[in-house]
């Protein structure tokens, strides 16, 4: 029975030709890569392009990667720098629910769910709705947090910011989280809480 390889094995690999290598570093982490992008970019096409041009940029810089923290650690600053220059980029506004305006505009998008269609959503669908409606670096902690599975201090090095400050970031998130499930179940987030 093969023992499946660490990504620090595929990484020597890689570097010593092994381009098939890098295709089972992908796979591995194709699937966060393109959830983190899709939380910045809100659309599949933009976050795919973000995802393309993150594995390429890896593949790239894979000589730089000084194995001092975990691949995915590493892979996910890069993804985050690069969604970042995208947004910048593309000028994509992102919506505050702060804002009135901005606020009435998602209620009326949202209200139409009723009570039976409600019932039916599963409760990652709502989550995954409520994580839509943060801000991008809210989400990114969330994501990078429980999907992830990152630590503080691995969030921190993704973020460029010290573990403290993510650690008050990441509680602010949870909240802010909180307030959008709210806004989505209203009566039924008691029961998820």
């Amino acid at each position: 029975m093969q023992q499946r390889q660490t990504d620090q094995d595929l990484i020597i690999q890689i570097l010593e030709g092994n381009t098939t290598a890098y295709a089972e570093l992908v796979k591995r982490h194709q699937r966060f890569v393109f959830t983190l992008a899709l939380r910045f970019a809100k659309n599949r096409e933009d976050a795919e392009e973000i995802a393309q041009d993150c594995f390429v940029k890896a593949y790239r810089a894979l000589g730089t990667f000084k194995q001092t923290s975990k691949f995915s650690t590493w892979l996910y600053t890069i993804v985050y720098t690069t969604s970042m220059s995208f947004l910048r980029k593309n000028r994509l506004d992102t919506l505050s629910l702060n804002d009135e305006e901005n606020g009435i505009h998602l209620e009326s998008q949202i209200s139409p769910l009723n009570a039976d269609l409600a019932e039916k959503r599963s409760t990652n669908a709502y989550l995954n709705q409520a994580i839509a409606m943060l801000l991008p670096d809210d989400a990114t902690i969330i994501a990078l947090f429980y999907m992830g599975e990152q630590s503080l201090e691995e969030i921190a090095q993704v973020l460029n910011m010290e573990a403290n400050t993510v650690k008050v970031k990441l509680h602010r998130s949870r909240l802010r989280l909180k307030e959008k499930l709210v806004f989505l179940l209203k009566d039924e987030v008691k029961e998820l809480l």
